[in-house]
């Protein structure tokens, strides 16, 4: 979809089906991108999430709520997205 591909700005929130237990069919999609400013993970088993987060190519990654943040805390993206973390290289 479009929608999963592009970097939208706003109030957009894709959903999309898997089979249970595809988490690695999951992160090739996720990953089949151009983008990666943040992403969100939202489940019950935190040892997943974990697992989740350390392979998403995104900059900011979410666990079970997305936009919280410390203001002081680094940013930045990856791939086309951002400057990356703390406007390195």
């Amino acid at each position: 979809m479009y929608i999963a591909q592009e970097e939208s700005f706003g109030p957009v929130m894709v959903i999309s089906k898997f089979k249970n237990g595809d988490v690695d069919g999951v992160l090739r999609r996720a990953n089949a991108t151009e983008y990666g400013l943040a992403s969100g993970v939202f489940t019950k088993d935190i040892s997943k999430a974990l697992y989740i987060s350390e392979k998403l190519e995104a900059g900011t990654v979410f666990i079970n709520t997305y936009n919280k943040t410390d203001v002081a805390a680094p940013f930045g993206g990856f791939k086309l997205s951002g400057f990356g973390k703390d406007l390195g290289k």
